[in-house]
């Protein structure tokens, strides 16, 4: 508990069985049950500590060019407050719902804030041609009139998410948010990516972005705490990752531990490995013990 683990092995070793088969469905019924669960003929105990458990897999964040890093995470919200709070956002009665893709008085009316326009295909999978009414920027000409700092809302959503660190630093909740982004080698992206463009690799750590955020406070008594203390679960987070970036999401994985929290990485990156407080090195030929 409130340890760095690593699960190592070759392919076919049974690492993924262990963990995401066994492991986390007996946890999940173990908080359920106080802290005990048994499977067919497997049974856990001793995991009352945890009061949730985080698969931080790499499905997809977002299937709809709607959803960008900021709409997940969740410091688009604000950003939307920001641009409503302008003095000509008030004058016209603009609210903060004006400045997203979802609303119908906002967004562009011919691609519907999608920025681009779907083309069904008889026998293909349907493809995107580029919206014209709008150029691409996904809202209408009288949201685009509002400015903040200088920018409009498309022109923010441009920011790749360095350059917006600087642009919100007197706002600290988006801020924070960027910073966390940063920290965990995300600083390329553009706040209004959208989700289906993103790689498993980055999607694993936006996911872990948004539990940075929310749990790093876990209390004084995280490891005896149901309302606090996480057990979080990463199947090969290093894939397709620069040498600089693999560093980060170690710093980033340490300081989950450092707030309370339990992580379970199933890897081979030796760095990632080097790190760890225990390593379980599952056979054939597994281990410094085998035989």
């Amino acid at each position: 508990m409130n340890r760095f683990i690593l699960v190592t092995g070759v392919s076919g070793s049974g690492k993924s069985s262990l963990i995401r088969d066994c492991l986390v469905p007996l946890a999940k019924e173990a908080i359920n049950k106080n802290g005990v669960a048994e499977l067919d003929t497997m049974k856990l105990a001793g995991i009352d500590v945890f009061n949730a458990i985080h698969e931080v897999d790499q499905s997809p964040i977002g299937r709809t060019p709607r959803s960008t890093p900021g709409t997940y995470v969740g410091f688009f919200d604000e950003i939307r407050k920001l641009f409503s709070s302008t003095p000509e956002a008030r004058m016209r009665g603009y609210l903060p719902g004006r400045f997203s893709f979802n609303s119908k008085a906002g967004r562009c009316p011919e691609c519907e804030g999608m920025g681009a326009i779907k083309m069904e295909m008889a026998f293909l999978p349907p493809s995107y041609t580029h919206c014209e009414l709008c150029d691409g920027t996904r809202f209408n000409q009288q949201t685009l009139d509002i400015e903040y700092g200088g920018k409009n809302i498309a022109e923010v959503l441009n920011l790749s998410v360095a350059e917006a660190i600087d642009f919100f630093q007197p706002v600290p909740k988006v801020r924070r948010a960027l910073e966390a982004l940063q920290d965990t080698g995300l600083d390329y992206l553009s706040l209004g990516q959208t989700s289906p463009t993103l790689s498993g690799g980055e999607a694993q750590r936006l996911k872990l972005v948004t539990h940075l955020l929310t749990g790093l406070k876990p209390g004084k008594d995280s490891l005896r705490s149901r309302h606090n203390a996480k057990l979080f679960v990463l199947e090969e987070p290093t894939i397709g990752l620069h040498h600089a970036d693999v560093r980060r999401l170690v710093e980033v994985l340490h300081r989950l531990v450092d707030g309370g929290h339990t992580v379970i990485v199933i890897e081979h990156h030796m760095e990632l490995i080097a790190e760890a407080d225990w390593v379980i090195d599952m056979g054939p030929e597994g281990g410094e013990k085998r035989r």
